[in-house]
């Protein structure tokens, strides 16, 4: 589920893209805290050189806001991943009204799925639930398993005081804080063999 400040139920906006101010409805959920709106815009702004016609993974997806935002901005597919049922059927209901095809939501645990066979994805989201901490395990596995293309970009949402261990070939390419949240962008370079 998205990190940053607890929403309520209620409705956040689509800030660019085709499905510019559609509004995404947000269950209350404990946990469910979506990416803030500056974050976001900030995020597609670092990103809007290469999201377009991206295969996009949303891992933890929560809303789907994220994974949403890049549909609406061209990416050419988003797998949407989300263990708790209730969100994952809210994301589909926001998929269909908006009638974002290119969106698909499996309801499974983000680890799970990573087991699962890989398909090479540009983009990622990574966000799970800050009380979780499972950052430096899915981010190995997504690694490890075939899940990232080669020069891939990964989004890290984190508490600020929180550095996640990542894979060591994981560039750095522009971060950001919004309250007591710590946003990354990150680059993959081959593995030196």
């Amino acid at each position: 589920m998205n990190g940053g400040r607890k929403a309520g139920p209620g409705r956040i906006r689509i800030i660019g893209g085709s499905l510019r101010n559609s509004r995404l409805d947000v269950p209350d959920l404990p946990g469910l805290r979506p990416t803030a709106e500056r974050v976001r815009e900030t995020l597609f702004n670092w990103l809007a050189p290469i999201v377009e016609g991206a295969r996009c993974l949303d891992l933890c997806a929560g809303t789907g806001a994220l994974g949403i935002e890049a549909l609406s901005r061209g990416a050419a597919s988003v797998q949407f991943v989300e263990r708790d049922a209730r969100a994952a059927q809210v994301l589909r209901d926001n998929l269909a009204r908006l009638k974002a095809t290119a969106g698909q939501v499996a309801v499974l645990d983000a680890g799970l799925f990573l087991r699962g066979v890989p398909q090479a994805q540009d983009l990622v989201f990574l966000d799970p639930p800050f009380a979780l901490e499972l950052w430096s395990a899915l981010a190995q596995q997504l690694e490890q398993g075939g899940w990232l293309a080669a020069q891939a970009w990964v989004y890290v949402e984190s508490p600020r005081a929180m550095a996640p261990t990542l894979p060591p070939n994981w560039q750095l390419y522009r971060e950001g804080h919004a309250g007591e949240v710590r946003f990354a962008l990150y680059r993959r370079a081959l593995p030196l063999s």
